[in-house]
């Protein structure tokens, strides 16, 4: 029982990093593109492989087991370094280490996945007849314009909620 535990957290941890290009032929349009791309910027690639196994490791359960098994561990041999200077210098150093290195990996995390979901909406902005393709990219727009798109958009809110009747209003969220 222990055994399949342990394949299984292997396993979904190993799915994770792995990102197979099955299923759509987008999925394997993109791959391809990607595969493309890492082999013209090696270094590139090998951060971006790094980066996505590190955060894929240090978002698991079994990196939280072992930050709290090591700070347990540092408090139990306080006693012993009679918790001196250079025992909560120890800890100090090696956290803000992790931390500031931590911080790169969430970064890096998260500018991918703004980005792909970017990439995701401008594909459903562009294959939806009615929807206008002017919406794609606007997050490239500086801070005036989507400001001004904003209120557009509130103009629009306005007269929605104006043609509802009175006594059926909707409630939306603001």
């Amino acid at each position: 029982m222990r055994k399949s535990k342990e394949a299984a957290a292997g396993k979904s941890l190993k799915s994770c990093v792995e990102q197979e290009s099955v299923g759509s032929p987008a999925r394997a349009a993109t791959s391809l593109g990607l595969q493309m791309a890492r082999d013209k910027n090696g270094l590139q690639s090998a951060f971006q492989t790094v980066a996505a196994k590190a955060s894929c490791w240090v978002g698991s359960k079994w990196a939280f087991a072992g930050a709290l098994f090591l700070v347990v561990g540092w408090a139990a041999v306080g006693p012993h370094f009679r918790f001196s200077d250079t025992w909560q210098l120890v800890v100090n150093t090696a956290t803000t280490i992790v931390t500031f290195l931590t911080v790169f990996l969430i970064q890096n995390s998260q500018n991918r996945d703004a980005r792909a979901l970017h990439l995701k909406l401008d594909e459903i902005i562009r294959a939806i007849q009615p929807a206008r393709n002017e919406m794609i990219d606007i997050e490239k727009l500086s801070d005036e314009e989507l400001e001004k798109l904003a209120v557009t958009f509130q103009k629009i809110r306005v007269q929605c909620e104006s043609r509802t009747r009175p006594g059926k209003r909707r409630v939306l969220d603001e």
